[in-house]
């Protein structure tokens, strides 16, 4: 009776086993399926707190750069901060908290998030851009230029030609205002290589040419502009004063005689135009003319650069006389006898020297007086005009 006992029982336990064995992989399977689950729940409640946060983020980010291009500094500067709140590490956040700060005039702050960025992304042209307006401020002209190039060659969104082509002409504006003109024209002739037909970007660059004194490849410009806006006055005006400046006289009054026609309230033009027929009338060396009008040009000028000496005999206070002045005095009145039309049309040698004298009398009381105006500037334009001949 015991051992059937001891048998049943036996028997209960290896059924309890083998059930225990059957069902092991059932409660694996559950086990991994709540698993899944709790890994998915919490993955999905990981993504939509990071979602909410980018939401929020993005909502603060999208108002600073509504308050940043309405120029509400302020506003903008607490709206990226707030965006960072949620995206510490966000380039576009970062990057526009320093353009807000530089409107604020924090140049100190922007400069160091803008050198962690640029330590990120070097070849950004924006970034590159503000470091360049940075140092410029700051008087740094040889690192203002170095990130100035980097941004002309650097990556931009859209239309890089357009941004790099913005970025130099930004560069030139910034090396006239420091009156480095030699490197200004070395910028300007790179960006000439590489521009359009566009008469207003032609017409700008000429005026950038002039402001640096490379009148030649001003007026270049503004004759690709004219060829496809004829009657811009600001063009003529421009081409007229680069070729005065130039020394080419018919061309000046062929231009600024367009732009007066174009614009009568261009009182500047209006002046220059005087001043370019004066000098085409009162050189006696120019071509085509008898020897009579070359002698009574010659004795006219003698007189005016008579006149001009004697009204120069006290310098402005500013000036400093210089020892040659009185001499000249004595040479013209010792010269004056013996300029009349008569002697100059006869001796062609008197008219040269008596020509040499009104020069360097123009030339050295515009050193002691200032420079001069009327019939005098205009003697003063052909004595360079003439210069080594």
């Amino acid at each position: 009776m015991l051992a059937t006992q001891e048998d049943k029982t036996g028997v209960v336990k290896r059924l309890d086993l083998r059930f225990y064995v059957k069902q092991q992989p059932v409660m694996a399977a559950l086990l991994a399926v709540f698993g899944v689950i709790f890994f998915l729940a919490v993955s999905g409640l990981s993504r939509a707190y990071h979602a909410q946060r980018a939401a929020l983020g993005n909502r603060w980010f999208n108002r600073g750069v509504t308050d940043l291009q309405a120029r509400s500094y302020d506003s903008a500067v607490t709206e990226f901060r707030s965006a960072l709140l949620y995206s510490r590490d966000n380039y576009d956040y970062q990057l526009n908290l320093a353009e807000a700060l530089i409107g604020l005039r924090q140049t100190n702050e922007s400069y160091s998030y803008l050198v962690n960025l640029w330590e990120r992304e070097p070849e950004n042209g924006l970034v590159n851009l503000e470091l360049a307006r940075i140092a410029a401020q700051r008087g740094r002209t040889e690192q203002a230029q170095r990130y100035y190039h980097n941004a002309i060659y650097a990556v931009w969104p859209g239309d890089q030609e357009a941004k790099r082509r913005e970025t130099r002409l930004e560069l030139i504006e910034h090396l006239l205002s420091i009156e480095a003109k030699a490197q200004a024209q070395a910028e300007l002739i790179a960006l000439e290589e590489n521009l359009s037909e566009d008469p207003s970007l032609q017409r700008r660059v000429g005026d950038l040419f002039l402001r640096a004194q490379d009148y030649e490849h001003a007026l270049a410009a503004y004759r690709v502009s004219l060829k496809f806006d004829r009657h811009n006055a600001g063009a003529l005006a421009g081409a007229g004063w680069a070729a005065l400046q130039f020394g080419r006289y018919p061309l000046a009054e062929r231009y600024l005689q367009a732009a007066v026609a174009e614009n009568p309230a261009d009182t500047q033009s209006a002046e220059r135009l005087k001043t370019t027929q004066l000098v085409l009338r009162m050189d006696p060396f120019r071509r085509q003319i008898s020897a009579a009008e070359r002698a009574r040009i010659a004795v006219d000028a003698f007189a005016t650069a008579g006149r001009r000496l004697s009204s120069c005999a006290t310098p402005k206070p500013s000036a400093t006389p210089t020892a040659s002045q009185p001499s000249l005095a004595d040479e013209w009145a010792k010269m004056k006898p013996r300029v009349t039309e008569q002697e100059l049309r006869r001796n062609p040698d008197s008219m040269e020297q008596a020509m040499d004298l009104v020069f360097e009398i123009e030339r050295q009381t515009s050193a002691t007086c200032g420079t001069p105006t009327g019939e005098d500037l205009a003697l003063l334009l052909i004595s360079k005009l003439h210069e080594g001949n």
